[in-house]
């Protein structure tokens, strides 16, 4: 059985992997081939000009710097809101809460996409249309749902007994918040940040209605724009996927060891 284990996990890992291996394979191809006589990770007079071309004859640094303006913009509103408003449903009762926290939790039952209308309505009568704040609003209302969510479950798990000692030696309300409470909840606030930042890196059929002007794109738009009725570029359009997948990896390394942890007190309640 153990042998057997292993490999349907093997199979498992060989599936995963070969769609990136192919890309890969692709971006090094002379000439936009999309397939091959046969199939080689390094291929045949390989070479790096779709790679170079990328930066020397595409705004590819361009729509890298609108992706990353937009994904801290929309990480730091998530995380600021959503730690905040997470506190407030798990700490005080007030009028509205359970109306509210049920309508945050219906939001999640339809996909984002449903709201595309209704805010592009309002962020066309705001004046928002192809600019980065209109992009980050959209982007930030879709996700807040979510986070607030998500951080209150947290905060249920943090004993109320820490902020009472802490007001005992002299904290107000929101210092025992950002001193005691925040601290503690890192784990949440990381699955907060990493969820924000996913929802406007990747993102492209808002940021399709959104952003008009090519120097405006972010990274989806700029390597869908590779794509045509008549032809695609799949030696730029394999590079750069392989080049916005990077920084994700990277968040995803330097974050890992929050990962876990907090995607399990998250959802325990003590």
């Amino acid at each position: 059985m153990t042998a057997l284990r292993h490999v349907v996990l093997l199979l498992f890992v060989a599936i995963a992997v070969w769609p990136i291996l192919d890309v890969v394979s692709i971006s090094l191809r002379p000439g936009d081939r999309l397939r091959s006589t046969e199939w080689e990770l390094i291929p045949e007079n390989w070479t790096l000009d779709s790679y170079r071309e990328l930066f020397t004859e595409q705004p590819f640094l361009r729509w890298l710097g609108n992706s990353l303006l937009v994904s801290a913009a929309v990480t730091a509103f998530g995380v600021v809101l959503a730690s905040m408003g997470g506190y407030a449903f798990s700490r005080f009762q007030f009028v509205g809460r359970q109306t509210m926290m049920l309508s945050i939790l219906t939001t999640q039952m339809f996909p984002a996409t449903m709201l595309l209308l209704p805010l592009y309505i309002m962020i066309a009568k705001l004046g928002l249309i192809n600019t980065f704040w209109g992009l980050s609003i959209f982007y930030v209302s879709t996700a807040l749902p979510f986070c607030i969510w998500q951080m209150k479950g947290f905060y249920d798990t943090i004993p109320v007994s820490l902020e009472e000692a802490a007001k005992i030696d002299g904290c107000s309300q929101f210092d025992a918040f950002t001193k005691v409470i925040l601290p503690v909840a890192k784990p949440g606030l990381v699955i907060t940040a990493l969820f924000s930042f996913m929802t406007a890196w990747s993102e492209y059929i808002v940021a399709a209605q959104v952003l008009q002007d090519r120097e405006m794109f972010t990274l989806p738009l700029g390597i869908k724009s590779f794509q045509s009725s008549m032809s695609t570029q799949w030696g730029l359009y394999a590079a750069a996927s392989i080049l916005v997948s990077i920084p994700v990896v990277l968040v995803f390394m330097g974050l890992s060891r929050y990962l876990v942890s907090g995607m399990t007190l998250g959802a325990v309640k003590e």
